[in-house]
Formats: C-alpha cells, sequence, structure tokens
C-alpha cells in the first residue's frame, strides 16, 4: 500500500505556511489593534511623538464620552434596525428569485439573469440623483423607510446571483423527489431547499450586513436629521472644522465593528460552509 502525502505536507513547508499566515493576520490586524490602542489613549498620548503603540496608561475615558456625551447609541439602533430589515427583505425576495431561475424551466430565464446582473453592475453614484427626486416627491426623504428600500433593491439582484450559484450545485433528484411524495414546487423550496441551503443563505446575508452597516454614500445623501442617521454617518460627528478627536474617533469605531463580529463569530461554521460550497460563485 503506498504511503500517501498530502498536497504541500513537504519538510518545512507547514512552518513556511504558519509564518506566511501570521504575517498576513498582523498585517491585517494591525490597523483595528492601533485603532485599539488610540481608543484608550489620553488627549496628549494620541498626538505624541513619535507615538507609543502600547499606552502608558488606559484611560477608559474616549468610551464613557462617546456613550455618556453624544448619539451614538441612537446611531447604533438605527443601523441595526435598518440593516436587519433591509438583510432579511433582500434575502427573502432574492431566495424566491434564485430558486425559480433555478430549477423553473422558463425560456425567459437566461435573458431574466442576464437583466439581473446588469442591474447590479450600475453604479450607485449615477443612481442618487433620480432617486433623491422620486424620494422627494414620494415624501420618503429623510426617512428610514427609503433607506431599507434603497438597500434591498440595491442587495436583491447580488444575493439572486449568489443564491443561484449555490442552489444549483444542490441535486435536482431533491426536487424530484418532493414531488413524488406529493410535495409541490412551492413546498419543496420551503421544506427542502431552505434547509439544506443555510449555509449559502447565512454567507450571503453577512456579506450584505457588512455591506449595509459599512455603507456611506446611500445613509448620507438621503438623511439629513440626526435622530435617523446610521452609524457609518455618526462617526463624522468627531471630525470637525477644529481637528479631528482620535480618541472619540477610535473609541467609535472600536464599539461599531462589535456586532458585526459578533455576527461572524455566532455564524462561522456555516459562513466557511457556504463559502466552501461555492454560496459566492457567480
Amino acid at each position: 500500500m503506498k504511503n500517501t502525502k498530502k498536497l504541500g505536507a513537504t519538510p518545512g513547508m507547514d512552518t513556511v505556511t504558519y509564518i506566511l499566515l501570521i504575517l498576513s493576520s498582523v498585517i491585517a490586524l494591525f490597523p483595528v489593534l492601533w485603532g485599539l490602542s488610540t481608543s484608550l489613549k489620553a488627549d496628549g498620548e494620541v498626538t505624541a511623538f513619535p507615538p507609543n503603540v502600547i499606552p502608558k496608561t488606559l484611560n477608559g475615558g474616549n468610551y464613557v464620552s462617546v456613550f455618556t456625551q453624544s448619539d451614538f447609541l441612537l446611531y447604533m439602533r438605527n443601523s441595526l434596525l435598518i440593516t436587519a430589515i433591509g438583510v432579511l427583505v433582500a434575502t427573502l425576495i432574492a431566495s424566491h428569485a434564485a430558486y425559480a431561475l433555478t430549477f423553473f424551466e422558463l425560456k425567459i430565464n437566461r435573458i431574466l439573469s442576464f437583466g439581473i446582473l446588469m442591474t447590479s453592475m450600475v453604479p450607485p453614484v449615477a443612481l442618487l440623483v433620480p432617486l433623491y427626486m422620486m424620494s422627494v416627491k414620494l415624501k420618503l426623504y429623510n426617512t428610514r423607510i427609503l433607506l431599507i428600500l434603497v438597500y434591498t433593491a440595491w442587495r436583491t439582484p447580488v444575493l439572486t446571483w449568489i443564491l443561484q450559484g449555490f442552489f444549483r450545485k444542490l441535486p435536482r433528484e431533491i426536487i424530484e423527489a418532493g414531488i413524488i411524495d406529493g410535495c409541490s414546487k412551492a413546498k419543496s423550496f420551503y421544506h427542502l431547499i431552505l434547509p439544506i441551503s443555510q449555509p449559502g443563505i447565512v454567507s450571503a446575508m453577512l456579506l450584505s450586513a457588512v455591506y449595509i452597516w459599512n455603507d456611506y454614500l446611500v445613509s448620507s445623501s438621503f438623511i439629513t436629521a440626526n435622530e435617523k442617521k446610521m452609524i457609518s454617518v455618526g462617526l463624522y460627528q468627531y471630525i470637525t472644522q477644529y481637528g479631528i478627536k482620535w480618541g472619540l474617533l477610535m473609541a467609535a469605531v472600536m464599539v461599531s465593528i462589535v456586532p458585526i463580529i459578533i455576527l461572524f463569530v455566532c455564524l462561522q461554521s456555516r459562513f466557511v460552509d457556504g463559502m466552501a460550497a461555492g454560496a459566492v460563485k457567480g
């Protein structure tokens, strides 16, 4: 019996691989660690030169000020609400559309798929003026509903393509078996396809959540009322005409990334499964 070795299992390659992975992780995490360090520094130490990587004294005053002397929690609540509703509605629409394009034999499927792809290629900035005019006429300007509608419309085509690529990898025998057992195509979707497609759906939802949470262009263009701003816009309150309040800004940034980190930590296994299964292909 031949002794088979794993690909890349040559002597010394494991060490090189781990060194490269560690270096890549350090490079990727350095901005976050530097931001965390800055958020824990006093104002005088933030501007000191040469800068200190590790604060001489840990100062939590920036975090206290962010929570008690600003509208940061209001911005976080708006972002959580808009992101959650936008992702759920977009995923709901996209999953049905992807299922229909994958399992329904229609002559116009390829045309529809191409049309969906084309809509996702339009630069967002090119749509701002017509969207602004429509929102004003419909009296939706400066409302959270407008943001939800825009984000849902922009993410649905992308999600449809992502989920369609995942659904194509599912065996059609599942649908056929369900039909034999008396299930309609709609029933097969809810009882058969959705349960086994959770990794792909979770991957698509996470990618969309990150997009909406970090977006600045739309939220800054259609919302001017302070009580309705999202966190991506609210962070700019620390950039004033008198200078940048680095300690407060970094403290707010560190807190603002916590919800996304929690999402990835809680759903990391399904996200990795979805990525490995080709859920983002297409």
